[in-house]
């Protein structure tokens, strides 16, 4: 894996609250997004899709990219955009995205 300038990976978090009765859609469309991005960028080392068992309209990607580059290529890509235009439906509220710098492993 090729390592951003600071050393590490680059992790993304995207936070989502899913309105009542639309989390199987949001779902879809995460799913689409998450094995088109590890399978079709070659960047794109994880995508995880996870939701609390407490609050379960509560979604959050984790992604991991070998760069910021590998990330902002990734909004471009056609799964992405089915995504950006699919979701803004489904949720209540998104949590601004962060981003780190994976130090472990």
């Amino acid at each position: 894996m090729a390592e951003n300038k600071d050393g590490g990976a680059f992790v993304v978090l995207a936070e989502f609250k899913v309105k009542e009765g639309r989390l199987e859609e949001f779902l879809a469309l995460a799913r689409d997004d998450s094995a088109h991005s590890v399978a079709d960028e070659p960047g794109c080392r994880q995508f995880d899709v996870i939701a609390s068992p407490e609050e379960p309209n509560v979604v959050v990607f984790y992604e991991v990219y070998d760069s910021r580059n590998d990330f902002d290529a990734h909004l471009s890509a056609p799964h992405f955009e089915r995504f950006a235009s699919g979701h803004p439906e489904l949720i209540a509220a998104q949590h601004p995205t962060r981003f780190f710098t994976r130090h472990c492993p």
